[in-house]
């Protein structure tokens, strides 16, 4: 692989409330250095909602020589909205690209499932629960993609008004994007147990279409069986419109080793079959606390995709100045990107 990354979340807004409430710079560069230097990453996809955010930790992440992919990611936004937060981002990263760092632009991700007007609901809950029903989803595909698409083809074409760089969207795959406008083809691929015997191939097929090929999203949860979920891991977790993450759903086994093999499998998978750039999802999501002494149902951590666990009140012993533990995944990916 070109690229070997890892998403970093400066939070996400949804309705005007921000999933990680303390952003501090100074914690912002030492984890983006442990990116650079213990998980031997030289990329970032650096995501999040707050334009400024993403600025501040692009800028670090540049000045640490790492290649940016600068991803605002709008969620539950009017067309027009999403349209205001991409030319905005795109004239920020522009800037950065200015100063010399190698950029990539991501025009938005997941757009169909994460903002009203693609697919049927007026939630991102209820658009997620179209997947379970394919001979719905199936009738809906094509108007699907037909929207998409013609939102993707004004978007672009406002992106590179202001950005000169090299410039993709992360996609799922009901979107089918038409990625004549885009510089690389992005995905957010996650192997569940319905997909298993045949993502190796799919990954090929991707890789078969000539552009070079990034998968902008890819992981597990920590939980036992989170691997055979794929990307609905999360969907144990019980939520407060307000307040975000509140509970689990039941109780859950810890395995961090099966998170970490599957991010193993999946890389020797996107190795394997061409890929130009990965980006794990994702280094920590700070809603999802640890919480080991307490109900098990709070501890939020068993359903992160992160491969670190954060703490809420105290620091962690690998890194005694920062608020989280690494994961049986953080070392795997190390030495995988140190590998290979």
């Amino acid at each position: 692989m070109r690229a070997k990354g890892i998403s970093y979340d400066t939070g996400f807004v949804r309705d005007g409330a921000m999933s990680r409430k303390l952003f501090d710079s100074e914690v912002v560069k030492r984890e983006l250095r442990i990116i650079r230097d213990d998980l031997h990453c030289d990329a970032v996809r650096v995501m999040g909602g707050d334009p400024e955010r993403l600025e501040l930790a692009a800028a670090y992440a540049a000045d640490l020589g790492l290649e940016v992919w600068f991803s605002p990611y709008p969620l539950e936004l009017t067309t027009d909205e999403m349209l205001s937060l991409l030319a905005d981002c795109a004239a920020r990263a522009e800037r950065l690209r200015q100063r010399g760092a190698e950029v990539v632009f991501v025009t938005g991700a997941e757009l169909s499932l994460m903002n009203k007007g693609f697919l049927p609901g007026d939630s991102t809950e209820e658009r997620v629960e179209l997947l379970r029903q394919p001979h719905l989803l199936r009738e809906q595909i094509g108007e699907v993609s037909a929207r998409v698409n013609d939102f993707l083809a004004k978007a672009v074409a406002l992106v590179r008004e202001g950005f000169g760089g090299k410039v993709t969207y992360a996609s799922v795959p009901l979107e089918r994007v038409d990625w004549a406008p885009f510089d690389i083809m992005s995905v957010d691929l996650y192997r569940s147990v319905e997909i298993a015997d045949r993502f190796a191939e799919g990954v090929r097929g991707l890789v078969a279409q000539g552009k070079p090929v990034a998968i902008t999203e890819f992981g597990a949860a920590g939980y036992h069986g989170a691997g055979e979920r794929g990307a609905h891991g999360l969907e144990i977790v019980e939520y407060d419109k307000d307040t975000g993450p509140v509970r689990l759903n039941g109780e859950y086994t810890r395995d961090e080793a099966g998170q970490a093999a599957y991010l193993r499998e999946l890389l020797e998978v996107f190795d394997a079959g061409g890929i130009d750039s990965t980006f794990v999802f994702t280094f920590a999501l700070y809603d999802h606390l640890h919480r080991p002494d307490g109900d098990p149902r709070e501890d939020l951590d068993l359903a992160s995709y992160g491969i670190v666990k954060v703490f809420e009140d105290r620091l962690g012993a690998t890194y005694p100045d920062m608020p989280w533990e690494p994961k049986a995944a953080f070392a795997a990916l190390a030495d995988y990107y140190r590998e290979h």
